[in-house]
């Protein structure tokens, strides 16, 4: 069994920082793409940003330039640095993964539990 589970949330102040991180474990044979998404009061769950096993990153157009997405394999560990956070910012953030088995022939789909981001004005 593969689990995601994000920290990292809280409540940050308009102009603040944080830092989510996604932490994988369990067995399986690699952690290809992942990504965070979120998801405000009353609203669809949307993407934030994404990236592929070798880096390549995407980011939803209201957070280019402040939020920064980055990994590290080794670790199985994904992280979002959020900065210049606005009060829009404000949502549960989820953890997303595709993961391969440990037969190295079918990959699944993942979700973290997911952590609260309050921007304050």
């Amino acid at each position: 069994q593969v689990q995601l589970v994000e920290s990292g949330g809280g409540l940050v102040q308009a102009g603040g920082s944080l830092r989510l991180s996604c932490a994988a474990s369990g067995s399986f044979y690699s952690i290809n793409g992942m990504g965070w998404y979120r998801q405000a009061p009353g609203k669809q769950r949307e993407l934030v940003a994404t990236i592929t096993r070798t880096g390549s990153t995407n980011y939803a157009d209201s957070v280019k330039g402040r939020f920064t997405i980055s990994r590290d394999n080794a670790k199985n560990m994904m992280y979002l640095q959020m900065n210049s956070l606005k009060p829009e910012d404000t949502a549960d953030y989820y953890c997303r993964g595709q993961v391969t088995g440990v037969t190295g022939r079918y990959e699944h789909e993942y979700w973290g539990q997911g952590t609260q981001v309050t921007v304050s004005t």
